[in-house]
């Protein structure tokens, strides 16, 4: 675990860079070589920007040099237009120039077709891309899956690959315009924020008032209540109880009138 986690941390593009500083004719072709078929770089641009590896351009290292920028930024097929002036591949070049083909087609679409796989990296047969795509999945050149039902490659991340000075400001500019359309949606979700941190005061103040006349029509039904009893509660001096609520007094009135009723029907016999 240990050693995974040292090797993942070593640049192995440093070594190379070191040894090119103090080199020159053709022992830097070699060490060109070197890195073209050393399996876990797939980066050149800090190579290519040494004063020696610049040099090559000017000499009898120029084919070192066009096939160098072609592994930088180049594709297979470039390899294949201009095989008359380039150095001839080994296995291990070939299989990384393919490799690097595949990052690039996997820039442009999340799903490349096997046709179009099968043309560009110039195989003749299925089995032998998809044996292809396997090993750059192992490389950790690429993540995806085969999708053999529809014919393609399904790209879930692929490694990024050197940039062309000329290229630079184009991709300033659509990183400037995301950044645009970043701060617009970023705006857009702070106006709903605000949108509805308002509703939600609005609604803290109907509670609040809703509250506060519940409360106070507790009050008054309260209030009124106690006037109500009070109204309805007399002193009966006669029945020797000093209070008297509105149901007994109901009751005596009741008993009352059955007694004068009782008089007048009694006369009239």
């Amino acid at each position: 675990m240990v050693d995974k986690e040292v090797k993942a941390n070593v640049n192995p593009l440093e070594q190379f860079i070191l040894l090119a500083k103090g080199t020159r004719g053709a022992a830097i072709i070699s060490l060109v070589n070197q890195v073209l078929e050393t399996r876990d770089i797939y980066v050149f641009g800090e190579l290519l920007q040494l004063p020696n590896i610049q040099e090559l351009e000017k000499n009898d290292g120029a084919p070192y040099w066009r096939l160098l920028n072609i592994f930088a930024y180049g594709r297979y097929s470039d390899y294949k237009a201009n095989r008359n002036s380039l150095p001839e591949l080994s296995s291990a070049q070939t299989v990384k120039l393919r490799h690097l083909t595949i990052v690039s087609l996997a820039s442009e679409s999340k799903y490349i077709p096997y046709s179009v796989l099968l043309q560009e990296l110039e195989i003749s047969n299925v089995r032998e891309l998809e044996d292809l795509i396997i090993e750059a999945i192992y490389a950790d050149v690429i993540h995806g899956k085969l999708d053999q039902q529809n014919s393609q490659l399904e790209v879930e991340y692929a490694i990024g690959r050197d940039i062309k000075a000329e290229n630079v400001n184009s991709i300033v500019s659509v990183l400037g315009e995301w950044c645009s359309s970043c701060e617009t949606v970023l705006h857009g979700i702070e106006k709903q924020i605000q949108r509805s941190n308002n509703y939600r005061d609005i609604k803290a103040t109907q509670k609040t008032k809703f509250d506060s006349e519940l409360e106070n029509l507790k009050a008054a039904i309260k209030a009124t209540g106690s006037q109500d009893l009070e109204e309805n509660t007399r002193y009966d001096s006669a029945q020797g109880n000093p209070f008297l609520n509105y149901s007994q007094k109901t009751q005596r009135n009741q008993t009352s009138t059955r007694g004068i009723k009782g008089k007048f029907f009694a006369s009239r016999r």
